[in-house]
């Protein structure tokens, strides 16, 4: 696929029994996310989410199994490449782009934005097949409805979106 100025990578990293994965508590907007983001220009996206993880973890990921590409039905998200990774190496190390970093279990997610559950829940279905799907949960409806519930997290998320991240 050729590269558009607006694609992402995202990791799936499991516990080696499938029963937690790996949480990223951003900075810019503090929510929990699987650790990922934008692809730099002529970046190969395998590359960007090896290099998108130890920015974000300090661990060094071998990437196991590509398991999606979301396609995006506006302007509120980006082509998303969705890997399963497996650490190799490294120690947690939180960076200027992350709060917090933890394992949780699948069973008690902590509050995310949409879709990660949902690209959880495609990664753990075990496809022998590249799943692709169209983002339909990022509307403008919901992010209407997220502006009236948490205005302060969405205005941060929109600043970042901006190139104005505000990082604590």
């Amino acid at each position: 696929m050729s590269k558009t100025k607006h694609e992402s990578a995202i990791a799936l990293i499991f516990d080696e029994q499938r029963k937690k994965v790996l949480l990223v508590k951003r900075r810019d907007v503090p929510v929990w996310t699987l650790p990922g983001g934008k692809i730099e220009k002529d970046e190969p996206p395998q590359n960007s989410i090896i290099r998108e993880v130890e920015e974000e973890t300090g661990y060094l990921v071998k990437i196991t199994k590509k398991i999606g590409e979301y396609y995006p039905i506006n302007r509120l998200s980006f082509f998303t490449h969705l890997f399963e990774c497996q650490i190799i190496q490294g120690e947690k190390k939180i960076s200027k782009e992350t709060k917090e970093i933890s394992f949780f279990s699948i069973n008690s997610l902590p509050i995310m934005p949409i879709p990660y559950k949902d690209w959880i829940i495609d990664g753990l279905s075990n496809h022998n097949f590249l799943i692709k799907k169209k983002l339909n949960q990022i509307t403008y409806f919901s992010l209407i409805k997220n502006m009236i519930l948490h205005p302060i997290l969405v205005f941060r998320f929109l600043l970042s979106r901006m190139g104005f991240p505000i990082n604590r």
